[in-house]
């Protein structure tokens, strides 16, 4: 049997907290580099995984029932978010997205840095919305 290659649609759990938006997606098997997720300007979040691993003919396929990559999914987003201060971390075959809640959505296309087998992120923020210089210091003495 030939292997075929489909889009995989990918299953997600969506979170909401008071500052921040967290969707969890499984994409088994790719590559950080392999992984891209686009805030759209019209509150949307696509998410991919390239292909990975085609049999290339030394291999008689006998069940396909998956495949590592070409994962794709598009949602709508309940709020606007900021692309441009998102978290995205890839570790153990699961993406984490965490968006910071904003006023206006900022859109972003955002890829992973490599930093370890398998595993990949991308800092925006630390998914939360940032501070100012005033309130991250401590009056002195505390």
């Amino acid at each position: 049997m030939q292997e075929r290659i489909e889009q995989q649609s990918i299953p997600v759990k969506m979170y909401r907290s008071s500052d921040r938006l967290d969707i969890a997606a499984p994409m088994a098997g790719v590559e950080p580099s392999d992984v891209t997720v686009e805030i759209t300007p019209d509150n949307r979040i696509l998410l991919y995984g390239d292909l990975r691993g085609v049999l290339k003919g030394e291999k008689e396929l006998l069940i396909g029932e998956w495949n590592v990559g070409n994962y794709y999914l598009e949602l709508e987003l309940p709020v606007s978010v900021d692309g441009e201060m998102a978290n995205v971390t890839y570790r153990n075959g699961v993406l984490v997205v965490n968006l910071p809640i904003a006023k206006q959505t900022r859109p972003a296309r955002l890829t992973l840095d490599r930093v370890g087998e398998a595993h990949g992120e991308r800092v925006g923020n630390a998914g939360h919305p940032p501070h100012s210089a005033h309130a991250a210091q401590r009056p002195a003495g505390r």
